[in-house]
């Protein structure tokens, strides 16, 4: 770029740094043009028992198992572990991705879990107010309760961390077992009604979010 080699849509460009988008922008050095991999990302409805992981030394079905050949590329934003469910987001674009994934972006995660007995007033006062756990103090931005009978109860938390098995990890602090656990939003992205092992492209709408999210808070 600096020896002057390199035109984007037609014009020289010296900058390093400069962005382009695959798809849209030709990036040319001297006159050959450079073949770029479009930009793609997928909300998928992870299973339950399925790892998020790239192959398992031990022989579990991964996430790469379900998702079809043309998806292998893309890499996971976040996990979900073994025996959750729910909004699992992949992409080729890692800058983006380790944006979204930075604890100072404060990104939403939204989640539905039904929970062992019943969940009291004073204990999701514990959960706004912070639990102690072995990581360190965790503390869910808001909790409602969806549901509740003598056995469950089911509600709905809304986190900005991404610890492993943090919400698993926090209920267990107070007391509760999770008998399920479901991602349903991350950031702009929800769920919906994708079903269970499918798969869709994320809209333009959410992909600009998604890149908004990524600058917050960039000097």
């Amino acid at each position: 770029m600096l020896a002057g080699r390199v035109r984007v849509n037609g014009e020289f460009i010296s900058e390093l740094g400069t962005r382009i988008i695959p798809g849209r922008d030709t990036v040319q050095v001297d006159d050959d043009v450079l073949e770029l991999t479009a930009l793609r990302w997928i909300a998928f409805h992870k299973p339950t028992g399925v790892l998020t992981t790239r192959r398992d030394p031990h022989g579990g079905r991964t996430i790469y198992d379900v998702l079809p050949e043309e998806c292998s590329a893309l890499r996971y934003v976040g996990r979900l572990d073994r025996e959750s469910e729910g909004l699992l987001i992949l992409t080729n674009d890692g800058d983006v991705a380790h944006g979204i994934q930075h604890p100072s972006r404060q990104v939403e995660r939204v989640y539905r879990v039904v929970v062992t007995g019943t969940l009291v007033r004073s204990e999701c006062a514990a959960l706004l107010r912070g639990v102690q756990l072995e990581d360190g103090v965790a503390r869910v931005n808001s909790v409602q309760v969806l549901n509740k009978d003598e056995f469950s109860t089911t509600i709905e938390v809304v986190l900005t961390e991404g610890r492993k098995r943090e919400v698993r990890r926090m209920m267990n602090a107070i007391g509760h077992g999770v008998l399920r656990l479901v991602r349903i939003r991350f950031g702009p992205v929800k769920l919906g009604e994708l079903p269970v092992g499918e798969w869709r492209d994320l809209d333009e709408s959410e992909k600009n979010s998604l890149r908004t999210l990524a600058e917050r808070g960039e000097s």
